[in-house]
């Protein structure tokens, strides 16, 4: 494949208007997250700050998982995110100093630091894994390893444009194939450390896969967002047609089912053997008005999109798939809400200014990043040797 120019594929002036209203949003939040913090206290803006972080950290693994998932795989639906899930994977290492202030407020989030948690038989079992100086070493070898993988990605994505060297295909993939392995070990520990240890008592084995789902969820429908507020001028509304939607509705159809079924098998398998370790977690759940957060996650959150996508119709539709996507978006704050809220209001449902506050700063300042990286390359991988037959296969 002939090497493109540069200019070809430049990003339109949605992505510097996207960055100024992420710059916004980012002020607007954090000008709210004082007055919630004023309102509410450091307890609650702790507790506020895990649901955010959770989610907008979510959005940078799950790119990330996604874009390695390409390298192995190919095909057009691929070449048409891949500049956006780069984007999104260049914030990792800020998204590693954005962790400090969990850290900062982990004796407000973490009860088994404390050092009269120890008293509690089940605590002093895990206190050689459950102590601060490990967990915080953990935090640093799981984003050393993401930044490091995100860096190898996007540099040699540059180096693709800039040379078309086709033996950078086998560094994809090499990195690729083992990277995901490492990943889904390191979201494993990471989503224990970070949710699963609010309550050191409960333990599910298909917490990682849950939330490593959840996230290449979340990546993919902000991806296709994005991609559909590109697709609407020059250059990608040449190239982006319903053929790549369609795929891309397709995949968020089989992550929606996937997140679904791991969701119930958690749930079914737990409510089932109706121990008193593991119960708790879901009957403090099932009351107090969070049964009603419950409800509505099941029926917004799944049986709404699943029966919108199921629609070929509804997944080659620009305007419908966006909304579904950007809804999606949306549910995912309120999916981790309800797995972090009850852990510290058990006795019943609560919402403060901070809730809504910290996803609005965070989000800002991952909008506005994103935004800027989004700017800095073509929109589509230059001399990548599948786009060409990609494009070509999906235009006729």
């Amino acid at each position: 494949m002939a090497t493109t120019t540069t200019g070809t594929f430049q990003p339109p002036d949605s992505v510097s208007r996207m960055q100024r209203m992420g710059s916004v949003a980012a002020l607007i939040g954090v000008v709210l997250t004082v007055l919630g913090f004023l309102m509410s206290g450091l307890d609650r803006f702790y507790e506020a700050y895990l649901v955010a972080y959770i989610f907008w950290a979510g959005v940078s693994l799950g790119s990330l998982a996604l874009l390695m998932v390409i390298h192995l795989t190919g095909g057009a639906w691929g070449l048409v995110i891949r500049r956006p899930l780069e984007a999104a994977t260049r914030t990792i290492p800020i998204m590693a100093l954005l962790f400090i202030p969990i850290i900062a407020g982990m004796g407000h989030l973490y009860h088994w630091t404390h050092p009269e948690a120890l008293n509690d038989p089940i605590i002093a079992d895990k206190a050689a894994y459950l102590n601060t100086p490990f967990f915080i070493g953990r935090q640093i070898f799981y984003w050393v390893a993401w930044s490091v993988m995100a860096l190898l990605l996007n540099r040699w994505s540059a180096e693709q444009d800039r040379t078309g060297d086709p033996a950078l295909i086998a560094k994809f993939s090499k990195l690729s194939g083992g990277g995901l392995v490492l990943h889904g070990l390191l979201i494993t520990f990471a989503t224990v450390d970070w949710v699963m240890s609010l309550n050191p008592h409960w333990f599910s084995t298909i917490w990682g896969m849950l939330f490593l789902v959840g996230q290449g969820l979340s990546a993919l429908a902000f991806a296709i967002v994005i991609l559909i507020m590109l697709a609407q001028y020059a250059p990608l509304n040449q190239i982006v047609t319903s053929h790549h939607l369609h795929d891309l509705g397709k995949l968020l159809f089989a992550f929606l089912m996937l997140w679904a079924y791991l969701s119930f098998s958690q749930f079914l398998i737990i409510w089932s053997a109706n121990t008193a370790e593991e119960i708790p977690h879901y009957l403090v759940r099932m009351q107090g008005g969070y049964e009603w957060l419950g409800l509505g996650l099941i029926v917004l959150h799944f049986a709404a999109p699943y029966a919108l996508l199921l629609s070929r119709d509804v997944k080659r539709d620009v305007n419908r798939l966006r909304w579904i996507a950007a809804w999606l978006v949306f549910i995912r704050i309120i999916d981790y809400f309800w797995y972090v809220s009850p852990e510290f209001h058990q006795e019943g449902f609560t919402i403060s200014l901070l809730d809504v506050a910290l996803p609005i700063a965070l989000g800002g300042i991952f909008v506005a990043l994103y935004a800027m990286y989004l700017r800095a390359r073509p929109l589509l991988p230059l001399n990548d040797p599948g786009l060409a037959k990609a494009i070509e296969h999906h235009v006729h």
